[in-house]
């Protein structure tokens, strides 16, 4: 026979500060002496960052852009902690073009950019692409206006020759994008033409794309760490629900003793602590004795007699 204990929200140690540590306190001590246990099933929000400064060190990188007077001037990329597709990362992108000026307008009014970084679904890359900022105003286009109540500066000025803004793809952001560590586009000054990049390894965009449930009273001779129980691998979008019901019971011995509670952690892909946003979740675990015919689950919560 086996039975069920349900964490949730509730159990949840210290909510909001990564919401990774669940803690399911029986109403006494029980004693386990040849008892396995089992995830039944998951549910939870797809809603750990894929970009953080601090856990990933992943949201930076750098390009630069030559000025009238012929100067390159570096500018940093910040991008804020968040869950980001590739699109939404191209988009920052722009974003801090348009802060700076560094944009045209063509005759149909969409803003002209001259980088990005796109999708090749061929080739399951991603692809950098610089494209030559002119040195005069093509014809049917206009300049950005400035706007400072909003952050936004002017059209800085046509350099003194062609150019194609240089990307600098720093390290941690570089695995994002399968791109090698500190990898950098050209300038191709006076050519005039648009260069394209694509990355030598698979992009990772997520990071933590597996995360592992970690339980403090197993012991499981063929995982490392010991205490890994389980394995989950979202296959929804970023803010979406998933729900886990393993078609087969992973079954795993606890560790013959009497407890108090039973300690669930969530690890990212590194096996430290995964931060999640979002501590909306429920698990089922199932435990069962392992002699058969004799104490139950029941009998384990009522002292093992």
């Amino acid at each position: 026979m086996s039975s069920s204990i349900v964490l949730n929200s509730q159990n949840v140690v210290n909510p909001g500060a990564g919401n990774n540590t669940l803690v399911y306190q029986f109403p006494g001590s029980v004693s386990f002496p040849n008892h396995e246990i089992a995830i039944q099933s998951i549910a939870m929000y797809y809603s750990w960052q894929n970009v953080n400064g601090t856990t990933l060190n992943n949201n930076k990188f750098n390009y630069a852009w030559m000025g009238p007077t012929g100067v390159t001037t570096v500018y940093n990329v910040v991008i804020p902690d968040g869950m980001y597709q590739l699109a939404d990362i191209n988009s920052y992108l722009q974003y801090v073009f348009i802060t700076h000026g560094q944009y045209l307008i063509d005759a149909a009014g969409n803003n002209v950019y001259y980088a990005e970084m796109v999708l090749n679904p061929n080739l399951y890359a991603v692809q950098i692409n610089t494209f030559a900022v002119p040195t005069a105003l093509p014809t049917g286009y206009t300049v950005p206006v400035a706007r400072p109540a909003a952050g936004v500066a002017g059209w800085p000025g046509f350099p003194p020759v062609t150019f194609n803004p240089i990307m600098y793809i720093l390290q941690n952001f570089n695995l994002l994008i399968g791109f090698a560590a500190n990898f950098t586009t050209s300038e191709n000054i006076g050519v005039g033409t648009n260069l394209s990049y694509v990355s030598s390894t698979s992009p990772e965009i997520q990071p933590n794309s597996s995360i592992y449930f970690s339980m403090s009273n197993i012991t499981n001779p063929y995982s490392n760490p010991s205490t890994i129980i389980f394995s989950l691998s979202p296959n929804v979008g970023f803010g979406e629900q998933i729900s886990e019901y393993p078609p087969q019971f992973a079954w795993n011995l606890l560790t013959p003793g009497t407890y108090s509670q039973i300690r669930l952690q969530i690890l990212g892909i590194d096996k430290t602590p995964l931060q999640i946003m979002d501590g909306n979740m429920t698990v089922v675990l199932q435990i069962r004795d392992t002699k058969s015919g004799v104490s139950t689950i029941m009998n384990a919560l009522q002292g093992g007699k």
